[in-house]
C-alpha cells in the first residue's frame, strides 16, 4: 500500500490532522514540531495524542513525520543560534516519546563562512547531545540543494555527518526530490544511476522517507524552489516512476507542494492512481 501524506498544520492538535489526512486521502502526514520561523512549541496534550494514537490505530496511518523549524540551525557560527537548536531539537525528541516509532526530520544547516567541515563537526556534536540510547524516534539528515552555504547538498556530506553520530543506529535520510534535483542529482532521467550513488555512499539501509516535490528550477540550480507535482522540471512521469521504483515504493511519501488542501488531495488522487501494488 502506498503510503503517502503532506504537510498539515499542528495548530489545531494531532487527532485534527489525522481526521484532515483522512479527508484528503492520505494515510500519512507531515508536521512542524513547533513554529517554523519561530521558537515557540504549543503545550503538550496529553489527551489529544491518547484519541491520536486510536484515531491513526483505527484509520491505518502509518509512520508520520516531525519537521524541525527552519530557525533550527545546528551549526551556526553564532553560539547562541547553535545553543537554542541543541534545546529545541532534545526538546522535540522527548515530546515525541509520546508518539513513539515515528520519524523527526531536520536540515542539517548553514556554515556561513565557516567552511563545510566546520558545519559537520558542529552537527554532529549537537546530535551526539540531544540523542539517548533508548529513543524511539528515528533522527533524518534532509538532502538539501546546496545553496549559500547549506550542509548536505551532497551525499558525502551527510555521510561525514552519520560517520561522526555515536548512536548513529538512532539515525536516517529523507530524500527531497527538489533538493537533490536541484543540487545537480538528475532523478528525472537517472534514478537508477542516482540510487546507485546513494546507496555506494550512504547506504539504501539509511533512507526512511521522501519529500515528494517538483522543481521549479533546472537540474543543479541550487535553488529550492518548490512546485506543484507536473508543473516542474522533474516532471510528474519521473516522480510517479520514483514512487514506484522497488527500493523506494515502501517508504512514506511527504508532499510540499504549493497547495492548499484541495490542491493535495487531488495531487494524492493522482499519485495513488498511479501507484503500482505489488502482485
Amino acid at each position: 500500500m502506498l503510503k503517502i501524506g503532506c504537510h498539515l498544520s499542528i495548530s489545531k492538535g494531532y487527532l485534527a490532522m489525522g481526521e484532515e489526512a483522512v479527508r484528503i486521502g492520505a494515510n500519512t502526514f507531515q508536521f512542524f514540531s513547533r513554529n517554523p520561523r519561530g521558537g515557540n512549541v504549543r503545550a503538550l496534550d496529553i489527551e489529544d495524542i491518547r484519541r491520536y494514537l486510536d484515531y491513526a490505530k483505527e484509520h491505518e496511518i502509518s509512520v508520520i513525520l516531525a519537521h524541525a523549524p527552519y530557525t533550527l540551525n545546528g551549526c551556526s557560527a553564532e553560539e547562541k543560534t547553535r545553543g537554542f537548536a541543541v534545546r529545541a531539537m532534545k526538546e522535540d525528541l522527548e515530546r515525541m516519546e509520546y508518539l513513539p516509532g515515528n520519524l523527526y526530520n531536520f536540515h542539517p544547516g548553514s556554515h556561513v563562512k565557516q567552511g563545510t567541515e566546520t558545519g559537520i563537526q558542529y552537527i554532529v556534536e549537537m546530535l551526539n547531545t540531544v540523542l539517548w540510547p533508548d529513543m524511539h524516534t528515528t533522527v533524518l539528515l534532509e538532502t538539501m540543494a546546496g545553496k549559500g552555504s547549506e550542509v548536505g547538498g551532497r551525499f558525502e556530506e551527510l555521510r561525514a555527518i552519520l560517520d561522526g553520530v555515536k548512536l548513529s543506529e538512532k539515525m536516517g535520510v529523507c530524500l527531497d526530490t527538489c533538493h537533490v534535483f536541484d543540487g545537480g542529482y538528475d532523478i528525472a532521467h537517472s534514478l537508477d544511476a542516482v540510487l546507485d550513488e546513494f546507496d555506494r555512499i550512504i547506504g539504501m539501509d539509511r533512507l526512511k522517507a521522501v519529500h515528494l516535490n517538483d522543481s521549479k528550477n533546472v537540474l543543479g540550480s541550487r535553488k529550492d524552489r518548490h512546485a506543484k507535482i507536473g508543473e516542474g522540471n522533474i516532471g510528474a512521469e519521473a516522480l510517479v516512476r520514483m514512487m514506484n521504483h522497488p527500493d523506494l515504493k515502501k517508504l512514506p511519501f511527504y508532499l510540499e507542494t504549493p497547495n492548499d488542501l484541495d490542491g493535495y488531495a487531488a495531487e494524492i488522487k493522482m499519485l495513488c492512481g498511479h501507484y503500482q501494488e505489488e502482485m
